[in-house]
């Protein structure tokens, strides 16, 4: 019958959408209401059930991602009150947490306009109450954040360990802050400036950084380390059901709206993650049959120098090109979008980027500092709010492709904005910043931050 999750929402927040004031919902309990659920490998096929915290399939040799399979087949969306969670049952979650929020689509006009296309469709995460969407943390991270964290089972009693470059971190944080889950973050120390809040962050959300000079994997290289302590919990990533479903309520978001599947889906990619969740996503809806059999062209991007997924996808490479750490960590330090930093992707393993780029016929492109800035630019000139550099990056990419003739302009285009409204955020709201506990070196000794983050929860 597959793994069981009863749903019991009890007392949640939502946000105004004019003024972002607290205000307390009672929704009803309904024990009818349960997430049906199996997990299958991507390597084997085999179908098994998930006893909570499941990251990979058991007894599979060849890495590879593994997929939540649901008992209900249809997408079946709740109203907007319930906010990521009105997609529960496409959701591998056991509770509600407070202040979600869902990301909104709707279709453009100035934009599409400005560049001649007929169906351009945009669904945006971040800050623009005008439109509906209300994340605090500006950012399509909190999708993950909400699922993954209301996958947690708090009767476990670990600590959830994530390694971030900046908005994940941000929005686990507020997660964790918010619904009293324990967290430890790992973050680069010069990506500092991405750890604001509009409240203080409770004292059950821990940050140790890599010192500065490092880069997110540095980060990651020291939540490797944390997830050996058998108190500490790995957030698991790209491997993580819950992180993938979650971010892939941006295309049903957007297949609500149209009401089909796009044609063409655009985002800007570090890991990858989002874009193999979209991908995903859409098998799911073509097994619904409501929403049309095709497979949307994954058009993702990568901010120039740092390049490695497009590298190895133009050279025709399952697996990345060789890269020296030294020449990756400066060509980070050029990129505008830190967030797009990641060097070692789920690219090449069974069921991530570069399967789903072959299944959907999709592409690689790359937007320079200056396209990324100047497409900025432009969305908030023709749609009337400011982006994440993230977000900038996905938008110059989709510029160039009708620029280079690389799509019809009567296709079904779906623009994946990740992260926006910031600036205005920043403005209407009195701002936070979470500071490190303890800093280690960029190649650390592995019993000193064992020890230091022992002693950081008791």
């Amino acid at each position: 019958m597959g793994f069981v999750w009863t749903l019991d929402p009890g007392i949640w927040n939502f946000y105004n959408h004019t003024s972002l004031s607290l205000h307390r919902i009672y929704i009803e309990r309904n024990m009818s209401e349960r997430t049906i659920y199996t997990l299958q490998s991507t390597v084997t096929g085999q179908i098994f059930e998930d006893p909570g915290w499941m990251l990979e399939a058991p007894g599979v040799a060849t890495p590879g991602l593994i997929r939540a399979i649901y008992g209900k087949k249809q997408l079946e969306a709740r109203e907007d009150r319930y906010g990521l969670y009105k997609f529960a049952n496409w959701l591998p979650i056991r509770r509600f947490l407070q202040g979600s929020s869902a990301p909104v689509t709707y279709r453009s006009q100035g934009l599409a306009g400005a560049l001649g296309l007929n169906d351009l469709y945009i669904t945006f995460s971040g800050y623009w109450p005008e439109k509906g969407a209300i994340m605090r943390t500006c950012s399509f991270k909190e999708t993950e954040a909400y699922s993954v964290c209301a996958r947690l089972d708090p009767a476990m009693g670990k600590v959830l360990v994530v390694a971030s470059a900046g908005n994940t971190a941000r929005s686990f944080a507020r997660v964790c802050s918010d619904n009293g889950i324990p967290l430890l973050l790992c973050v680069p120390e010069d990506n500092l400036d991405a750890l604001w809040f509009d409240e203080p962050v409770g004292e059950h959300v821990r940050l140790i950084c890599s010192r500065s000079g490092g880069d997110y994997y540095d980060a990651i290289h020291l939540s490797d380390i944390a997830k050996k302590h058998p108190r500490f919990l790995p957030e698991g990533g790209a491997r993580n059901v819950a992180r993938r479903d979650g971010m892939g309520t941006t295309v049903l978001s957007a297949v609500q709206a149209i009401g089909r599947i796009p044609d063409y889906y655009f985002q800007a990619v570090g890991s990858g993650t989002g874009a193999i969740a979209a991908w995903e996503a859409n098998l799911r809806l073509i097994g619904d049959g409501r929403y049309g059999s095709h497979k949307m062209k994954l058009m993702v991007s990568q901010n120039a120098p740092f390049t490695p997924m497009y590298d190895a996808w133009k050279a025709g490479s399952r697996s990345l090109l060789p890269m020296d750490d030294s020449f990756a960590r400066r060509q980070v330090e050029i990129i505008l979008a830190k967030v797009l930093s990641n060097r070692k992707p789920p690219y090449g393993i069974v069921g991530g980027l570069y399967d789903a780029l072959v299944d959907s016929a999709g592409d690689i492109l790359i937007s320079t500092n200056e396209e990324a800035l100047a497409a900025a630019r432009l969305f908030e000139e023709t749609e009337g709010i400011d982006l994440h550099p993230a977000a900038a990056v996905a938008t110059a990419s989709l510029v160039q492709a009708v620029n280079d003739k690389h799509i019809d302009p009567r296709s079904v285009i779906m623009l994946n904005i990740t992260g926006g409204g910031e600036e205005r955020f920043k403005k209407e709201h009195q701002l936070y910043y979470l500071e490190p506990s303890l800093v280690f070196d960029i190649d650390p000794d592995e019993g000193e931050v064992l020890r230091g983050i022992e002693e950081l929860f008791g």
